[in-house]
Formats: structure tokens, C-alpha cells, sequence
């Protein structure tokens, strides 16, 4: 409790607007006595002033008062670039110091916030962010200042929106000068086309090192493809490389280390791409018109997607029925360009129930056996001639063949089902209608199977006296899939209830086509928010660990637990952003979590020149503290300086709250009353001698 404040204050007894005329109408008549020079009129005047002011009704105000502690606002940066060097034993030290000062200061109150690195690490440093939000919670007249312990890497610096009502003071770890390599990415494209040449724009800047002075940068694609390429520094670079797949691909770029540095993480980069297919062009080839071709053609240009070329024989060379010239066709179907010169061009190959016919020479069905080899894709639908002499397993296509025939063609009804490999592979997985394993299918019967020995490859589907039906398999680089009947098409018409020909089409067209979410055998992780879902899929059942390294570089084994039908799941915590590499000893997966080049991170030099604007506008300053220290701490007056050389002021706002009244008024009614008389008493008798 401090000694009361004094104040006169008036509470008028009339309106103002009468207390005027009032005013004015006893002036107009005492300068009228003045002008006749009345006896008396200075008593007059005197009762006239006592009335108007007891009108006026003016009274003295005694406050009780209650001093309030000023408050000064202590952030603490604590931002992942504060991990560097030196600058964790800067910070406590000056927090110790402080501290410690601030705790002699009489009539002062510390609230001390803290940037978590969470934040900073996706958005960068939200320092003056997270002072403004603990301000909220500070009256403006209480506010003595705000001390910050960071390396001035605020990346919202350029965001506040208004000047601090207190002196704001920096105080800078690290050092002047520092030095260090960084890899910038300029622009990179969020998509782009399979098979075509992709460009993005890069720079690695280094103070320490001249413009143009040669810097090694190591590429990895989807952590495989490696390429080692020099790039001038402190210049920006473009490097093209070419989408291999569909889906998402990860481009690790990587600078070799400087001469100075202060962390190798912005060495690298990483760009996350979306490959996208242009048009999928498919050939379609097709031996003698049958029910289920039509079947095919639907499907095929039911999609906007897929560039067709279909290929049929409608009469062969050696049929002759007196069939006029002019009723033929005239123009020639461009068979070696279809199978020599542009085979490789297209996605997929798909030959439906064809046979020998002399119409393509076994040099071009030798070509489509190298396309596969080479990574081509190729699918097989056969009918009763793969049985028959006139097969095309007695071509050059025979050798990428993952089942021989052996002669046999079976015509009674049979259900489709899956195999225990079929259970666990991604094609024929989940298949509407599969039923529980060892029980009936719900879709409908087929009647033909051309009775074939697997050689290789993976059989998904078989009939119910397990003969296989479906045979997918590697050959080289590229992929072939068997399809031992020719009578999908009964499941198209709806027969018994049909079933899913068209899923089981697109999965296994999908499949040759290496898409990346039909793989057999794959490793894969998706990001929910703070946690990471990692699958295993394998053929084989097995239980197994998958090693994580995160952006930091800290590598921990992760157990997976076997959920069935191919797959093998974990469920992992992720509280650091940037690129985690998975590894089952085999296969190696890249997961982007949150940011994929982190703010953070991008320049981690400290510096006092994004927070000088903040300190200069609201009349603090910026200090290193490799220069001497923590300055030393004064309070100052409100409409004083609050820095200087080697010191930092707080201000000394001597706020207070009002606790109780107190009024007297100045003139009672008795004692005004009595003035008055007297007054006018007076006056009456100068008047009267």
C-alpha cells in the first residue's frame, strides 16, 4: 500500500449548459455595476464566485493504491540450430547469469517461455510468434521488457505485425563470422512423366570458397540409382534425370563437405516427386474372333488413359474363298513397324487365344521375347490352340513362358481359386468374392483350361483340382503373366453371378507394369500425422525387423508382427521431420515426414540481422554474447533510453491498482452559505453610506 493520490474533481449540481449561462449572465451584470462604478460590487462579484462554485460542486479525491510488480518476459531459444557447437553451454550460461540478476531486481516478476523444437523444426524458429502469445497473457503497463537467448535464426521475424510495447532485447549465441555449406533447392516440379527427363534447379552456397570453385554432389534416386556430379558453387545448377516408375520417387541430393562447417544436414536435400504415366500404350493381339474378345477391347478402351493397337487376323494368308479383290482390304497393317521398329514403345503387350499362322515370322515373336527381357511387360490368354502344335510356346515367346502345356485341354465346370501364394500376393489379394481360405468362391464357373506344367514364376489362381490357371513371373527386367483359359469373358456376361474380371484384369495389367503399389514383395511406409505405418509385404510368411534411420542419422530396429495375407505391419512414433530410410536387408524404402528440407535447417549461421528491426523499433537491442557476456541489467524510467554500450534496461513502469476512495468536498453547504451572506451583507452596506 503506497500513500494516497490526490485529485480535485467537479461534479456539477446544474447541466454545463446552465452552469455557462449562469456564468455568463453574473458577468454581463457585474461588468455593467463596474461600468456605473457601483459601490459594492466587488462584494457582489465575491458572493457570485462563492455561488457559481458551489454549483460547481468541486470536491478533493484521496486514492488508496496498490503497487503491481512490473514483468519481464524471458525466451529461451531452444530451436534444433541452438544444438550447434558451442551454443548450448552460451545459452545456459547466460540463462544462469540472468537469472540471477533478474532476481535482484526489486518489483520485478520473470516469466520464462521456451521455443520447442516441435514447431521449429516444420515451420523454423517461431520465436517472436511465441513471445507474442505469452504477451497475450501480460498487461501492456505491467510489461517491462523482453530478454531472447537465441542464435537469431527467427524465421517469422518478417511476420509481426505490430511494435512491442517493451524493449525487446537479443542476446546472440554463436559467433561472429561463421562459415558453412548449404545446398538450396530453387525449384523443383511436384510431378512429372515416366520416362521422361525431369530438371530441377540447385545451389550450394559457401561463403568460404570462390563463385564457380567445383563442388561434388552425389544423387540417389528411390535409394538406388547413384550419380556423383560437380556443381559450381554459389551459382544455381540445373540437373535433369529421368521418372523410372510411377508413384511417388525420392531424389537424394547430397554436397560433399566444405572446408567450415557447422552441420553437415543442410548438405542435403531431398525432392519428392510424383511420377505420373502419360498414355499407356497397350497392343492388343488378337488370333480368330471368339466370345471373349469383346471382353478385352471393353476393357481396354473403356479407360481415357490406355492408347490402343489392336491386332487381329480376321482371314489368314492360306484361307481362299473366292472373296473379290476389291472387297479386301487395300492398305497393309504395319506389322514391322508394330514388332521391330516401335515395339519398344509400348507398355504392355497382351495376346489374346493367338496362334501360328504364318502371319508374323518367328524373327518378330523373337523380338517380343527381348522386349520382355529387356522390361517390357507381356500377357498371355490362351485358348484350346496353346494346346496344339500351332502353339506359340513353340516360338521364341515358348522361352518367357512361365507354364508349358501338356496337351491337355479340360471342358468341365470348375470354380477359379486362389492359392496359398494367391492369398499373399497383391494381384489376386483381396479379391471380391476370393471366400475364406479352403472354402467356395461366390462367383460364377468357367469351363475350359488348357492343362500346363509352371516352370517358374508364382502360381495365383488354379482350378479346384489345383491345375494353375493364373502364372505370373520375372524374366529379366521385365514381367510375363499366363492366363490358362479363355473364359474370363463368362464372368463379364454375369454368368452365375460373374465376378471380378475387370479388377483382376487391371491388377494383373498393373502388376507387368511394375506399379509400385502391386509389388510382391515391397516395403513401404505412410505418414498420419506424428506416426509412421510400415508394411512389409512378402510371399512368404515371415515375422522380421525393418531398421529406420532418421534424418538425424540414429538408426533403430523396428519388430514387425505378421497380419496376414502377405503382409507384416508395424507402428512407429515420428517426431523429427525430414527423410527416414527403411531397410529389411533387401529392399530399401524413403519416407518424407513433415517438412522434407526443413527451415530449420537451411541456415543455421548465427546472426543478428533478422531481429534487429524488432529490437531498433522497440527500443531495445541485439548483444553477442561471445563479445563479453551477458550485459548488465538496469531499470530505467519509461521515457528513458533502455540500452547502451555493455547494458540493457528494463523499464520501471510503477503500475499500480486502486484499492480505495476517498471524497471531500471543498465547500460545504454551511460554509457556503455563510460566504455568501457575508458577501452579500457586505455589499449592502458599502451601498448604504
Amino acid at each position: 500500500m503506497i500513500p494516497s493520490g490526490l485529485d480535485i474533481a467537479f461534479a456539477p449540481m446544474l447541466p454545463i449548459w446552465a452552469l455557462a449561462a449562469l456564468t455568463a449572465f453574473s458577468v454581463l451584470v457585474l461588468a455593467a455595476g463596474l461600468w456605473r462604478r457601483a459601490r459594492g460590487i466587488w462584494l457582489r462579484a465575491a458572493a457570485a464566485a462563492v455561488l457559481l462554485l458551489a454549483l460547481a460542486n468541486p470536491a478533493i479525491i484521496a486514492e488508496q493504491r496498490e503497487t503491481q510488480s512490473d514483468i519481464a518476459l524471458l525466451l529461451i531459444d531452444r530451436s534444433p540450430s541452438q544444438r550447434i557447437g558451442e551454443r548450448p553451454q552460451q545459452t545456459d550460461a547466460a540463462l544462469a547469469k540472468l537469472r540471477a540478476e533478474l532476481a535482484r531486481q526489486p518489483n520485478l516478476e520473470v516469466r520464462e517461455v521456451t521455443v520447442e523444437p516441435a514447431g521449429a523444426n516444420r515451420e523454423g524458429t517461431q520465436l517472436l510468434g511465441t513471445a507474442q502469445q505469452a504477451l497475450s497473457n501480460i498487461p501492456r503497463r505491467r510489461l517491462a521488457g523482453v530478454i531472447a537467448v537465441t542464435d537469431g535464426q527467427a524465421h517469422d521475424a518478417d511476420t509481426l505485425s505490430e511494435t512491442l510495447p517493451a524493449p525487446f532485447h537479443a542476446l546472440i549465441t554463436g559467433e561472429k563470422g561463421e562459415q558453412d555449406r548449404r545446398l538450396v533447392i530453387r525449384q523443383a516440379p511436384s510431378f512429372g512423366m515416366v520416362g521422361k527427363e525431369v530438371t530441377i534447379r540447385l545451389a550450394v552456397e559457401d561463403d568460404s570458397v570462390a563463385e564457380g570453385t567445383p563442388v561434388s554432389v552425389r544423387l540417389r534416386l528411390n535409394g538406388e540409382r547413384e550419380e556423383v556430379i560437380a556443381v559450381p558453387a554459389n551459382a544455381e545448377e540445373e540437373i535433369a534425370f529421368t521418372l523410372d516408375r510411377g508413384g511417388q520417387s525420392v531424389l537424394e541430393i547430397e554436397a560433399a563437405p566444405g572446408e567450415q562447417e557447422l552441420t553437415l544436414i543442410n548438405n542435403r536435400a531431398v525432392v519428392s516427386i510424383n511420377g505420373v504415366r502419360d498414355r499407356l500404350r497397350v497392343l492388343l493381339v488378337s488370333g480368330e474372333p471368339h466370345a471373349g474378345e469383346r471382353t478385352w477391347r471393353n476393357l481396354l478402351k473403356a479407360d481415357p488413359s490406355v492408347d490402343l493397337v489392336h491386332f487381329t487376323i480376321l482371314r489368314p494368308p492360306e484361307k481362299q474363298d473366292g472373296t473379290p479383290i476389291r472387297e479386301l482390304s487395300l492398305i497393309s497393317f504395319p506389322i514391322r513397324e508394330l514388332f521391330e521398329v516401335k515395339i519398344d514403345e509400348f507398355d504392355l503387350i497382351i495376346f489374346d487365344r493367338y496362334k501360328r499362322r504364318g502371319v508374323l515370322p518367328r524373327l518378330y515373336l523373337g523380338n517380343i521375347a527381348e522386349y520382355v527381357r529387356k522390361g517390357g511387360a507381356l500377357l498371355m490368354a490362351v485358348g484350346p490352340d496353346f494346346a496344339s502344335p500351332v502353339s506359340l510356346y513353340q516360338t521364341p515367346i515358348g522361352e518367357i513362358l512361365p507354364a508349358e502345356p501338356s496337351g491337355d485341354v479340360h471342358e468341365d465346370g470348375y470354380r477359379p481359386t486362389l492359392t496359398a501364394m494367391g492369398r499373399r500376393h497383391p494381384v489376386t489379394a483381396d479379391l471380391s468374392g476370393a471366400g475364406p481360405e479352403g472354402g467356395v468362391p461366390d462367383w460364377g464357373r468357367w469351363f475350359r483350361l488348357v492343362d500346363t506344367q509352371p516352370r517358374s514364376g508364382t502360381v495365383v489362381m488354379q482350378d479346384e483340382r489345383a491345375r494353375p490357371l493364373v502364372v505370373l513371373d520375372r524374366v529379366g527386367e521385365g514381367r510375363v503373366a499366363q492366363i490358362n483359359s479363355d473364359h474370363m469373358w463368362l464372368w463379364t456376361r454375369g454368368f452365375e453371378g460373374g465376378g471380378p474380371q475387370a479388377e483382376l484384369l487391371r491388377r494383373v495389367a498393373h502388376w507387368l507394369m511394375k506399379e509400385p503399389d502391386l509389388e510382391e514383395n515391397d516395403l513401404r511406409a505412410t505418414v498420419r500425422g506424428d506416426r509412421m505405418e510400415i508394411e512389409r509385404r512378402s510371399l512368404e510368411p515371415a515375422a522380421e525387423t525393418v531398421e529406420v534411420t532418421g534424418p538425424s542419422g540414429e538408426t533403430i530396429s523396428v519388430p514387425l508382427t505378421e497380419s496376414g495375407e502377405g503382409r507384416a505391419t508395424a507402428t512407429l512414433s515420428v517426431d523429427e521431420p525430414g527423410l527416414y530410410r527403411l531397410s529389411d536387408g533387401e529392399r530399401t524404402r524413403l519416407v518424407t515426414v513433415g517438412a522434407v528440407n526443413p527451415v530449420e535447417y537451411a541456415d543455421v549461421r548465427a546472426t543478428d540481422a533478422k531481429l534487429a528491426t524488432v529490437a531498433e523499433t522497440s527500443g531495445g537491442s541485439t548483444a553477442w554474447l561471445s563479445d563479453g557476456g551477458v550485459p548488465d541489467l538496469r531499470r530505467v524510467d519509461a521515457d528513458r533510453r533502455a540500452a547502451g554500450r555493455n547494458w540493457i534496461g528494463l523499464r520501471a513502469n510503477n503500475d499500480y491498482i486502486v484499492t480505495g476512495v476517498l471524497e471531500v468536498p471543498l465547500l460545504p453547504a454551511l460554509l457556503t452559505l455563510l460566504l455568501m451572506l457575508g458577501a452579500l451583507i457586505g455589499g449592502w452596506l458599502r451601498e448604504a453610506r
